[in-house]
């Protein structure tokens, strides 16, 4: 139970609803009590030929009213119990939702989209299950089970009632040892759920590569192992409870028989009465349901506490970048950055990254960065919008120390357009708008398309700006999905713009009127463009080359054309490329 210690501030938010709804439970569950009464006085009036037609219409009514009595209880008790565990679910899901987006994102490059899909499924339902109906099976099972055994007690004897409840004590001991065992095969069902919506979600996500490579039967045949997997996991928890819950009823069964015989024996002897004997079999019919209910409970609380344990694992994550303990809140960035001879490498590798980096970008300034595949032209600008924090060195924005300003400020004084062009299944004007929380107007999202050449294509849509893209903006071309994240991060004029390799999409000339309409409006502001074209950066202020993490060449593009080094080889072969296309 420790494990939901978690949820203490809704527990106090929540106690009185709990309260009225165990309240409301008891009050049915006394209501419940009073039946075999009546069932016992109707008989015995009826044995000793005293009843009378006024009598039985008197107790059929009290019947029909402690009916009455027990489903408007219910109905109530329903309300505030399972009614609030849902507030618990809802709860929960935000809960977790809000602390994954707190988390940096080397806790997402370690645990994958399915896993955590489970945890926001099939976690938090069974949290829900285990303070919701098994609040109410818990107690259910302790009140009806000890009011009923005072009931027989007070109907029959105490000797009749210990003979009839002997079986119970075996029974406490098979829920110790049961109760264990469905504990542990819950995890590991819980864990193959999880690899199979991984296997599921990463499947749809790839699907056109699987179908372009043909592998649809190879991929079948990993979900079906996956899927075989679940089955078994489940299997096995349901061999454990398949055989719980008949010993259950077993043990309840053996109940009935003795209080049949013995009972029956007394009433032959004249020792109780038959009424006697027709209510203490109809407290036996009613320690049945909690009986078994504490079988439920186990299982039920064993996997709320199972599932709780695995949300906990995640609460208890700290994102590695956070804020200084007094942030600077700037208004605006200016764009003057600094590197001091920054070295990174990346959590849990032994190798640096970037080594010994030392750059300085003026506002207003345009840097380009070029490099073999895997140099760390992508880990540079990472750093500088802290999705990693360095290990050596520092890196300065407008004269202030990077960890020292608030992650907002910086963030949002960033325009950052990445290699993958994330598009999220909204319209395209939402697309666009999606660093502001309210609805801009239109001519905002007109000019930002318009200076990343996205205008014409969208209004040949039917629905223009209003049209729905698919997952991850599937129904857009490549060099449309770049234009859509360029606009994103120009329409609110950054004081930094950060374009990471994101025209490769594009033509050569579309691309060149992308970068002039960059041009006008990033004059004071500070550009950095990461790319393998050297069309895309060669006229930038300042071009460094970057090999296994190092500075190997820099300056203007004349300049690292005259060096005879890494970036004129690129170059000279780019030159070439271009030739042999012109002349296809």
């Amino acid at each position: 139970m420790q494990n939901f210690k978690t949820l203490k501030e809704f527990f106090i938010q929540y106690k009185w609803k709990y309260a009225l709804g165990v309240l409301w439970l008891l009050i049915v569950d006394l209501a419940q009590l009073l039946v075999p009464q009546i069932l016992r006085t109707i008989t015995n009036l009826l044995e000793a030929g005293e009843l009378t037609n006024q009598d039985l219409v008197k107790y059929c009514f009290y019947m029909i009213m402690a009916g009455l009595f027990i489903g408007v209880g219910r109905y109530f008790w329903r309300i505030y119990i399972n009614g609030t565990s849902r507030q618990l679910e809802y709860y929960l899901r935000n809960k977790l939702f809000n602390h994954l987006q707190t988390l940096s994102t080397n806790y997402f490059n370690k645990h994958k989209t399915g896993d955590l899909m489970a945890h926001a499924t099939n976690d938090v339902n069974a949290v829900r299950m285990a303070l919701g109906p098994g609040i109410v099976m818990l107690t259910d099972a302790f009140f009806i089970t000890l009011s009923t055994i005072y009931a027989m007690i007070r109907t029959a004897n105490l000797r009749l009632t210990l003979i009839a409840l002997l079986p119970l004590p075996f029974l406490a001991f098979m829920v110790m040892k049961f109760g264990k065992m469905i504990h542990g095969r819950f995890k590991n069902v819980q864990d193959a759920f999880s690899k199979l919506t991984d296997k599921v979600q990463e499947n749809f996500a790839g699907v056109r590569v699987i179908k372009s490579f043909v592998q649809e039967e190879k991929e079948i045949g990993k979900f079906t192992d996956s899927n075989q997997h679940n089955f078994k996991m489940n299997i096995d928890l349901i061999k454990v409870w398949g055989a719980f819950s008949p010993l259950i009823q077993f043990i309840s069964a053996i109940s009935f028989l003795i209080v049949i015989w013995y009972g029956g024996m007394a009433v032959i002897n004249n020792e109780i009465s038959l009424g006697d004997f027709i209510a203490l079999n109809s407290y036996i019919a009613l320690l049945v349901w909690p009986i078994m209910a504490i079988g439920w409970v186990i299982n039920i609380f064993q996997r709320g506490i199972a599932s709780m344990e695995r949300l906990n694992s995640i609460f208890n994550e700290k994102p590695e970048i956070v804020d200084a303990e007094n942030p600077l809140e700037l208004d605006n960035i200016n764009g003057d950055i600094e590197y001091k001879n920054v070295s990174f490498k990346y959590p849990g590798s032994s190798n640096y990254a970037l080594k010994n980096i030392s750059i300085k970008v003026k506002s207003g300034n345009t840097l380009a960065i070029i490099g073999r595949t895997g140099s760390g032209k992508t880990t540079l600008v990472n750093l500088l919008i802290r999705l990693y924090d360095i290990d050596e060195g520092s890196i300065l924005v407008d004269g202030n120390d990077l960890k020292n300003i608030s992650l907002i400020t910086l963030r949002e004084n960033i325009g950052y357009v990445p290699q993958e062009s994330f598009l999220f299944s909204t319209s395209i004007s939402e697309n666009i708008g999606f660093s502001f929380e309210e609805e801009i107007d239109e001519e905002r999202i007109i000019k930002a398309s318009r200076l990343s050449e996205l205008y014409n294509n969208v209004v040949e849509f039917p629905q223009g700006f209003n049209t729905i893209l698919g997952e991850r903006g599937v129904t857009l071309s490549g060099g449309q999905k770049q234009r859509t994240s360029i606009a994103r991060a120009i329409i609110k004029y950054p004081g930094i713009l950060i374009l990471d390799d994101s025209l490769s999409a594009v033509d050569t000339q579309t691309e060149e009127r992308i970068l002039e309409n960059l041009r006008e409006i990033m004059k004071s502001r500070t550009t950095i463009i990461i790319s393998h074209r050297i069309s895309t950066i060669k006229n930038a202020d300042e071009i460094i080359v970057l090999d296994n993490g190092e500075i190997v060449e820099r300056g203007k593009h004349e300049v690292l054309v005259g060096l005879g080094g890494i970036y004129k080889n690129i170059y000279e072969k780019q030159l070439l490329e271009d030739k042999i296309q012109n002349l296809l």
